[in-house]
């Protein structure tokens, strides 16, 4: 078995695969400072309470885009797991070609999905990540990360209204009966939401126009990207578990026998 973690700016997504069977996934917030130790005891609390055992994990696998929390992390798998991890970064076997301006620049999580999305369905695809940022990356056919957009994600954007705003109240994100709303908390729901749907249409198009794929598959992914993909015909396919499966078939592609 192997453990896959995904450390996001909002929460970090745990995996635990037996070839490509994901056996069960779980969730830790990114948000709040942690020791090696307590890492440990969460992840192997959330481990024994899955029926996990953990002294049968053999390898570990991290993406991240926040570097506060990695060496306390990382720390922890080697202790209480008993497998050094490996980092998603520079050098590492992924068969994707970042071929942007500066690969460096390239988040950790993207790449990952750019491998899932590439291996499960083909190029040309462009991936739409709903997490605390939107992002749009262009894979392809030859299997190339040529494009990335970045946009405000719809939680940092809800966050910004009631932080930003004298008298408008922190409120669920989710899509209202109508775009019509008739007080405050629906009308902050539809401008989110359907705001969200309408930038994601017109970058699905611009993008497609721009780059000549009009056979370009389109995947989302990220944890508000059902609420979107199931509001517009521009997306094909919303695949929740798609970061945590790239982190897996990087693992074995740096692990097969030479």
């Amino acid at each position: 078995m192997i453990l896959v973690v995904d450390v996001g700016n909002t929460n970090i997504n745990f995996g635990v695969y037996d070839k490509e069977d994901m056996l069960v996934m779980f969730k830790l917030t990114s948000k709040i400072s942690c020791t090696s130790d307590e890492f440990g005891l969460r992840i192997c609390c959330l481990l024994d309470l899955n029926k996990i055992d953990r002294t049968k994990i053999d390898g570990a696998i991290i993406a991240s885009v926040v570097p506060g929390v990695m060496h306390s992390l990382i720390a922890s798998i080697q202790r209480y797991i008993g497998c050094k991890p490996l980092i998603v970064g520079p050098g590492i076997k992924t068969g994707i070609r970042v071929a942007t301006e500066n690969p460096k620049e390239m988040g950790a999580d993207r790449i990952v999905d750019a491998v899932a999305a590439y291996d499960k369905y083909g190029g040309p695809v462009l991936i739409v990540d709903f997490g605390t940022a939107t992002t749009y990356d262009l894979v392809t056919e030859d299997g190339s990360l040529v494009s990335g957009i970045t946009a405000p994600g719809i939680r940092i954007s809800a966050k910004a209204l009631w932080e930003d705003t004298a008298k408008l109240p922190e409120i669920e994100i989710k899509k209202p009966a109508s775009i019509l709303a008739v007080e405050t908390v629906t009308s902050m729901q539809a401008g989110l939401v359907y705001g969200q749907i309408g930038q994601t249409e017109y970058i699905i198009e611009k993008v497609k126009e721009e780059s000549g794929f009009t056979n370009l598959k389109v995947i989302a992914t990220g944890g508000l990207g059902s609420i979107i993909s199931s509001e517009t015909d521009k997306i094909q396919v919303y695949d929740k578990f798609l970061t945590l499966d790239g982190l897996r078939m990087i693992y074995e592609k740096n692990h097969r026998p030479s």
